[in-house]
C-alpha cells in the first residue's frame, strides 16, 4: 500500500484532544475553540452568537459548521440554528470528539469547514 502525507496548506487540522483543551498545530489550547478557515478563537461554553462570531464572520469561505458540544450532544440555544442557516452555512451538531474527527476528516478532503469545539 502506498501512503501519502496530507497537505492542508495552512489549514489547523487538530493533533489531539482531551480533558480540558486541544492540541492545534502543536501548541496546547485549555478550553473551548472555534476554528476557521483563517485561525482559531477561544470561548466561554456554552455555544452562543458570541462564539459563532468568527464562523459568521468568514461565511463566504465556510460550507459547513461541527459544533462539538461537549460528551454529550446537546441541543443549542434556541435562535442559533437559524443564525447559522441565515449564513448559508450547514450546520451539524455532535459530541466533541466526533466532532474533532469528522473535522479532520474533511480537512483532509479540502472542505469547506469550520468547528466550534466546546471543551470536554
Amino acid at each position: 500500500m502506498r501512503m501519502n502525507e496530507i497537505q492542508l496548506e495552512g489549514r489547523l487540522p487538530i493533533h489531539s484532544y482531551g480533558p480540558g483543551g486541544f492540541r492545534i498545530d502543536g501548541a496546547w489550547h485549555d478550553g473551548s475553540l472555534v476554528l476557521t478557515p483563517t485561525g482559531r478563537a477561544a470561548f466561554s461554553a456554552p455555544v452562543d452568537r458570541a462564539s459563532l462570531a468568527p464562523v459568521l464572520a468568514e461565511a463566504e469561505a465556510i460550507d459547513v459548521v461541527l459544533i462539538g458540544q461537549g460528551a454529550e450532544i446537546a441541543p443549542l440555544a434556541a435562535g442559533l440554528r437559524a443564525v447559522i442557516e441565515e449564513a448559508q452555512i450547514g450546520v451539524e451538531i455532535m459530541s466533541t470528539a466526533s466532532a474533532c474527527r469528522t473535522y479532520n476528516v474533511l480537512l483532509a478532503e479540502d472542505r469547506r469547514v469550520a468547528a466550534v469545539l466546546v471543551a470536554l
